[in-house]
């Protein structure tokens, strides 16, 4: 790379990358400091390059995260308009769902604390246990789940994000977030920065504490539902990516977003004094 004619003109700030992970796999203190991962971001070459990530170091300005891939790919236009027709017209019947399996090596589990209180309220609550069903890219145990709950749970993964909070807002269900991190800072050329118009969040705290999740969602109005679930099914244009041989016409997908988002930078940069 550094041998190309393009990277002394300066010296790598008007090149990107587009990690195939979380930023956190790329920072290891060591190549072989875990079972997973590199310092690759840490190598002197990578200083000035812009770095797109699934989820980016909210203290690192050169970072910038775009959504998840989901298993829907849009062919035209108007297979997403009728997609999104679809998720707006569903009818649904639990108030809330959890999509995960718990991890039991990790000491106090929040998602086997979620697992458990959608179990003991399966009257609004719909789960789907990954342990026992086969949880895998575009698995229809999930998507129902997702398209018959007005809300789904939304915890960590192995970082603050997870690539559910994309599927389901893909079936116009809308995320419950339990840490800041999952949201602040992240995916903002894709999503507004009005977070509470399309999402709710409950401190992981309160709910190990016993807050009732329930109850929480219970206070939103049907007005309130139907109007985030709307800003959301909006929004879904924005966070899929079409199918690679085709395009969305004068719509912008997740990768349009993200290459505007670099060419408005590397021409912000070049402009300053």
């Amino acid at each position: 790379m550094l041998d190309q004619p393009y990277w002394p003109r300066s010296n790598g700030s008007d090149h990107f990358i587009m990690l195939g992970r979380l930023t956190w796999d790329f920072r290891r203190l060591t190549d072989s400091d875990t079972e997973w991962g590199s310092k690759f971001i840490y190598m002197p070459s990578m200083k000035n390059v812009m770095r797109l990530a699934v989820e980016r170091s909210p203290w690192d300005d050169l970072e910038v995260s775009v959504p998840y891939p989901t298993a829907f790919h849009p062919r035209s236009n108007s297979e997403l308009v009728q997609w999104q027709s679809f998720i707006s017209a569903r009818k649904r019947t639990s108030l809330f769902c959890f999509v995960g399996a718990t991890r039991k090596k990790i000491k106090n589990d929040f998602r086997g604390l979620l697992m458990s209180y959608c179990k003991n309220e399966s009257d609004s609550c719909r789960v789907v246990d990954c342990a026992a069903t086969h949880c895998y890219d575009g698995a229809p145990a999930i998507l129902e789940a997702f398209l018959e709950s007005y809300f789904c749970l939304q915890p960590k993964g192995d970082g603050f994000t997870r690539r559910s909070f994309f599927d389901c807002m893909l079936a116009g269900s809308i995320p419950v977030y339990f840490w800041k991190g999952s949201f602040m800072n992240q995916y903002r050329w894709h999503l507004p920065g009005a977070y509470e118009s399309y999402s709710v969040f409950i401190d992981h705290t309160d709910v190990r504490n016993g807050s009732s999740i329930r109850k929480v969602l219970e206070r939103y109005s049907e007005k309130e539902v139907r109007s985030m679930r709307e800003r959301i099914i909006e929004l879904v244009p924005k966070f899929v990516y079409s199918w690679s041989t085709q395009d969305l016409g004068n719509t912008k997908d997740a990768f349009d977003i993200a290459i505007d988002g670099v060419l408005r930078t590397f021409k912000e940069q070049s402009e300053r004094p």
